[in-house]
């Protein structure tokens, strides 16, 4: 009986138990996909190293999952807690005819079972469908081979989602019987007529605090976007986001103590229609619902600043990934002392021996030839010398700007020497790279940089003051700026500086840091140049690689596809983990949304029926809902937006050396089609819900 009563109800409530099956069935279904990444790698065709990030990713999702599920569980918790309390006279009626507490008890447990069954069956069978075009994600982020792609099935993912869920419905019965067992029969008879106060807040005070939050907000804006303190430290960067979520209370507590009294003095605009209706009932709500509606907000925050700026990182790293490998390979290493065998490397002393000692003192290609590689191949080879000059450091160069630089950037290595280059060595590798090439005179140098801030830092020198007197011959810069220009593969813009000195400039052997060569694979096809790759840089069983070991050979080295792999593993992930919390967050925040405007739809029938009483259409009515519900989805909406600004700001700023603000513009584009289809998909059920509610007879 109590099974088929429990059916009946289901039915019966199937439009109360719209917004929570569909949340239900989303976070299932987002659940198992993040999830089943594990099985859905195996079909990609990628080499050993872009697997290694796919493992990476896929353990740090799984961590994730913890957190999220958290989420969820409170999500799935606060929102049953809508469906008790909108069926309070339902369950009064049960009473009086003499069921117990124990009986409707049994009847919502069988409920919860069957909804969390039947959301969990949908949920995985969406979650699976959606999971094959997730690893059609996943192939393109990672320029995956897909031709042995098929149709995948996580059974463990599968188990684990089934698991958390369990866990959360289980906690939802927990609650549900604590609840009913505190009722009273009267007071779930008298539910229905019973509505919070109206509290009105004294304007003058709410005034004051919506003056002092918005100071506040400011003030933490003003940190973030780089005022007196350059928030170097966690601990620094703490102030100004519990300055946020004071700032946010605040303003959400002062807000429904003044507007009403601001626009009740505009009798043209209070007076008009079903303002003060849509009024009243909106301090109503602010005001009982401070707390959450701050919470929304920061969620929002957080899903806007990370959907946007995890996709401007992606969009800096793809742009930027092939302008800065243009070459297949580039090797190098160390020339130590002539004089010595002894070398220090983070602060531990290395004694090297002599035949290491001599080998650093050769180009690259003769370590290659000497120790048995195929020079055949490589192409398009081209090598030279980088020196240092013991008495040109980071701190000479910068010359009357030293004091205020390490003032502004204290952990640069200052006493570090120059990086010295032959302008005709250059242009070499300018020509292989199809970069600018330099000319010089005699008494010239050009500083190549391309590093934002040290770029800034050394353009203010360069335009005032570029003079410098080495070995007794006084040089200057032959531009007021650095020069765009690179040496090494990398990801993005992170040369901090070379010097470009003219062919006569006196460079000694001693003086040498470094040998540096470039090259292209000779090979047509990808698997080829993969091929040649692993006899360079990868590690194996060959002469080369057994010559190199035996004799402690410090040749390093950085090619494209490593770099690319790298690179694309490091955004895709990214992105992965924005997109998994940041839709999370959005399901969260607009569920809570929903739930609380449908709970106060539902507390409110009284008052619309009286509207109807005083001669109000149900145009006018249906006006007035979309008005509230509009007004209370877009505040915290657009209190979010504002901190958004000001957080991607920040992130960017942090992260300048992977993307600009000028990559902020599509991000935020996809991230407001992101957040307009499922914020606006839950505003449209909730209006369409609350509708339903209001029409109903009480």
């Amino acid at each position: 009986m109590l099974f088929k009563l429990s059916i009946r109800n289901m039915k019966k409530s199937f439009k109360d138990y719209a917004i929570y099956f569909l949340t239900l069935v989303l976070g299932v279904a987002i659940f198992y996909m993040f999830n089943s990444l594990d099985s859905q790698q195996a079909m990609l065709q990628v080499s050993q190293s872009t697997r290694d990030m796919i493992r990476l990713m896929i353990e740090l999702l799984g961590m994730i999952s913890v957190f999220i599920a958290i989420i969820l569980g409170f999500l799935i918790v606060y929102a049953n807690n809508f469906l008790i309390n909108r069926r309070k006279r339902e369950f009064g009626i049960y009473m009086t005819l003499g069921m117990g507490r124990r009986q409707i008890s049994s009847i919502i447990l069988l409920e919860t079972i069957l909804v969390g069954i039947l959301s969990l069956i949908v949920g995985i069978f969406v979650g699976i469908f959606a999971s094959q075009f997730m690893s059609i994600l996943v192939a393109k982020l990672f320029e995956a081979d897909m031709s042995g792609f098929t149709f995948v099935f996580s059974k463990d993912a599968c188990i684990k989602t089934c698991i958390y869920f369990a866990v959360m419905y289980l906690a939802v019965i927990v609650f549900n019987t604590l609840t009913i067992s505190r009722y009273k029969l009267i007071n779930l008879l008298t539910a229905v007529r019973k509505n919070e106060k109206v509290k009105i807040k004294n304007p003058v005070i709410s005034i004051i605090i919506f003056l002092i939050s918005c100071g506040i907000l400011g003030y933490a804006y003003y940190l973030v976007s780089g005022g007196i303190s350059e928030l170097k430290t966690a601990n620094e960067l703490i102030k100004p986001i519990v300055m946020g979520i004071v700032g946010t209370v605040g303003v959400f507590w002062s807000l429904s103590g003044f507007i009403l009294r601001i626009i009740q003095a505009k009798k043209s605009i209070y007076l008009k229609g079903t303002n003060m209706f849509v009024l009243r009932q909106l301090n109503n709500k602010i005001n009982t619902n401070i707390a959450s509606m701050s919470i929304i907000c920061l969620m929002l925050f957080m899903t806007i600043s990370v959907l946007s700026g995890s996709l401007s990182i992606k969009s800096a790293l793809d742009k930027e990934l092939y302008k800065f490998t243009p070459v297949d390979v580039n090797l190098y290493k160390t020339a130590y002392l002539p004089d010595s065998y002894v070398s220090s490397y983070s602060g531990k002393t290395i004694y090297n021996s002599k035949e290491q000692v001599e080998d650093s003192r050769k180009p690259v290609s003769y370590t290659l030839e000497t120790n048995g590689y195929n020079m055949n191949n490589l192409k398009d080879v081209v090598e030279f010398p980088i020196y240092a000059l013991p008495n040109w450091t980071l701190k000479d160069s910068l010359g009357a700007y030293y004091e205020i630089t390490k003032t502004k950037y204290p952990t640069l290595l200052y006493d570090t020497p120059e990086s010295i280059v032959r302008i005709s060595d250059y242009n070499k590798i300018a020509e292989l790279y199809g970069e600018e090439q330099y000319t010089l005179n005699d008494d010239e140098y050009i500083v190549l940089c391309n590093y934002e801030q040290m770029e800034t830092t050394r353009n203010q020198m360069l335009s005032t003051d570029s003079t410098i007197k080495i070995n007794g011959k006084t040089y200057h810069s032959k531009y007021d700026e650095c020069k765009e220009g690179f040496i090494f593969i990398a990801t993005t813009e992170i040369n901090a500086g070379i010097i470009l000195v003219p062919d006569n400039f006196e460079l000694k052997d001693e003086y040498t840091e470094q040998y540096f060569l470039a090259a292209n694979y000779n090979a047509e096809t990808e698997e080829g140049k993969q091929e040649i790759e692993n006899t360079l840089i990868g590690s194996g069983d060959t002469e080369f690689f057994e010559n190199i070991e035996n004799k402690g050979i410090n040749l390093d080295g950085a090619s494209k596809i490593s770099t690319r792999e790298s690179s694309r593993g490091l955004a895709t992930i990214i992105i992965f983990i924005a997109i998994y919390l940041g839709i999370v967050f959005l399901i969260t925040s607009s569920a809570i949304l929903a739930l609380k405007q449908l709970t106060e739809s539902s507390d409110n029938k009284q008052r619309y029926t009286i509207l109807r009483k005083i001669g109000c259409d149900e145009k006018m009515i249906n006006q007035a809902l979309f008005r509230q519900i509009l007004i209370f989805f877009m505040m915290p909406l657009a209190l979010a937006i504002i901190h958004s600004i000001f957080g991607i700001k920040f992130v960017l700023s942090m992260l300048s050396v992977l993307a600009s603000p000028n990559e902020l513009l599509p991000s935020t584009i996809v991230t407001a089609i992101i957040i307009g289809m499922i914020y606006g998909l839950y505003f449209l059920a909730t209006y369409l819900g609350s509708k339903n509610i209001i029409k109903e007879e009480n």
